[in-house]
């Protein structure tokens, strides 16, 4: 499909942009859709095989949107000036393009985990800051897949995918039941936590078990006492100065690299 020029917001191709929050768009048609912002992540989308089924753009990005596309003229392109759209959208195209995706089914958890090594479980992460931010430790420094637990933050939201850098779309994840789980048979659990029993991160990497998964909580209350009783070790990162703990991303990162060295 040619560029399309927008006017006015009429055009039945906007609907999928008309002010839909993530929860909405996650239960929409299917799967469920979400967006793609800037042409870096909606390159990762389409070459991790996403679908993109319309594109939002500002007056000079229509080059950069086909390129991400992969050069794929199926898709319309909708351009229009930054007021306008953003009476559409609720925000401004900072980054210049916005695409509206169809979700791709999440993969069966055990298959996932077939080959993993190192995987982190994610319960109970609200903020989808933090959500991105650990996907994309996840991607730069090295760890299988991803677990979404119940009460943790679609990693499919638009902020997430956006401070990941759209690594979101690219680290395997899915979502498993509330710990303990049979689906994590076979890795050893090591929740980063607070405790009187808690074991040095550095200790337990020198001997790390073949298979971890290394399990976070949120940012507030941290791990529930039913997840906590799950897991098999509870791992400490050391500090100084008087600071008891790292903002949960930072210390997942601090943990995957412990694990990957």
């Amino acid at each position: 499909m040619p560029i399309v020029p927008v006017d006015d917001l009429a055009h039945p191709l906007l609907a999928d942009f008309t002010h839909a929050n993530d929860v909405a768009l996650r239960y929409t048609r299917g799967h469920g859709l979400y967006l793609a912002e800037s042409a870096i992540v909606l390159a990762r989308a389409v070459r991790a095989g996403h679908r993109a089924r319309a594109v939002l753009a500002l007056p000079g990005q229509e080059a950069s949107a086909l390129e991400a596309l992969g050069g794929d003229e199926s898709v319309p392109v909708l351009v229009g000036e930054d007021a306008l759209l953003a009476q559409l959208t609720g925000y401004s195209l900072h980054r210049g393009i916005v695409a509206s995706m169809d979700r791709p089914p999440l993969p069966e958890p055990r298959a996932l985990l077939r080959d993993a090594r190192t995987v982190v479980v994610l319960d109970g992460v609200a903020d989808p800051t933090n959500v991105g931010a650990i996907f994309r430790s996840v991607s730069g420094i090295g760890a299988d897949a991803v677990l979404i637990a119940p009460g943790t933050a679609d990693p499919f939201y638009r902020r997430a995918i956006r401070v990941s850098m759209g690594t979101v779309l690219q680290v395997p994840w899915t979502r498993i039941d509330a710990l303990p789980t049979e689906q994590l048979d076979g890795f050893h659990l090591a929740a980063l936590a607070l405790s009187d029993d808690s074991v040095d991160l550095r200790a337990f990497a020198a001997e790390r078990p073949e298979r971890v998964a290394l399990v976070l909580g949120s940012e507030g209350h941290g791990l529930s006492a039913a997840s906590l009783e799950a897991c098999d070790t509870v791992v400490r990162i050391p500090m100084r100065h008087g600071i008891d703990s790292l903002n949960v991303a930072a210390a997942s990162a601090v943990a995957i690299w412990a694990m990957a060295g």
